[in-house]
């Protein structure tokens, strides 16, 4: 089965202690994509502008990415620059320039509306409703957002959240959301909300689910090196998607074992600058790196 994945399509800029890039291919939906296209084949919209390299349009199709949904429009592609501390936990932002992305209105082209499996990446609830109101009862329905909306679209957020299988949040986001301190609680509060599945996002500590069988934590990686975090989220939120798509049996267990190979594939991201190394990576190895997991974790 086909995933569907609706985001922002961007060029970022990133900066660590060690190095600075030109504009690189990256975003939600970017990231997400090429992680999804691991597992199952994948529909991406986004939007770009005239400057988006060729290059790039390349290399989602080596991915077996479908680009009818990618529109493009007359502008400059959305950039983002930022740049991160030595521990690479803290970042800010050094510019943001919305271009074509001010314009965005996810449109699916027909063959997409009847896509079984959805992940909504990080970009404004209106859209995010507006992208369920085109599709024709997906099997499967997961969004990612931040506390960007928690702070200027709640109302909106909140309503989506009834329309949704599973939310993908940080820890922060989801004490910011249900004003919980402890996650537990507030991933019981979110329940109520709406979502079947709750996925906390805790970065080097790996990831929790709450679900209607009870929890699970999923571990990240352990990297020696850490080259860029940035899109490992996302990488994450479109490999569980994408294993999702491409399993057999009960969801909740292929979401215990989705949740694996997406902090698997985060890892290969958070191993080069934007999607330098995810894109470098094979089936294989991610096979490989996710046997590694499971022996590290059982006992």
């Amino acid at each position: 089965m086909s995933v569907l994945v609706v985001g922002s399509t961007a060029l970022d800029s990133i900066k660590t202690p060690y190095r600075k890039n030109p504009p690189l291919l990256s975003s939600s939906a970017s990231h997400a994509a090429v992680a999804a296209s691991f597992f199952a084949p994948v529909k991406l919209v986004g939007i770009v502008g005239d400057d988006f390299p060729k290059r790039y349009v390349r290399l989602y199709r080596r991915h077996g990415i479908d680009l009818e949904g990618l529109q493009r429009a007359s502008g400059k592609t959305f950039h983002w620059a930022g740049e991160y501390e030595i521990n690479m936990n803290n970042r800010r932002t050094l510019a943001t320039e919305l271009g074509v992305f001010e314009m965005f209105t996810p449109r699916l082209p027909a063959v997409y509306r009847q896509t079984p499996f959805v992940l909504l990446a990080n970009i404004a609830p209106a859209l995010q409703h507006h992208v369920l109101d085109q599709m024709r009862r997906p099997r499967f329905v997961a969004a990612d957002t931040m506390d960007l909306w928690l702070n200027i679209a709640l109302d909106d957020l909140l309503k989506l959240l009834r329309r949704i299988d599973a939310l993908v949040l940080n820890d922060s986001e989801a004490r910011q959301l249900t004003r919980e301190d402890n996650i537990i609680a507030a991933a019981k509060k979110i329940h109520r909300l709406g979502p079947k599945y709750v996925i906390v996002k805790k970065g080097e500590h790996g990831a929790l689910l709450s679900a209607p069988a009870g929890m699970f934590i999923a571990p990240a990686f352990p990297l020696e090196k850490v080259v860029d975090p940035t899109g490992a989220g996302d990488s994450f939120a479109g490999g569980l998607v994408g294993y999702l798509a491409a399993s057999k049996g009960p969801l909740e267990a292929n979401l215990k074992r989705g949740m694996i190979y997406g902090s698997v594939v985060a890892s290969f991201c958070c191993e080069g600058f934007g999607l330098t190394r995810t894109t470098r990576v094979t089936r294989e190895a991610i096979e490989e790196r996710a046997g590694q997991l499971e022996k590290m974790v059982r006992f």
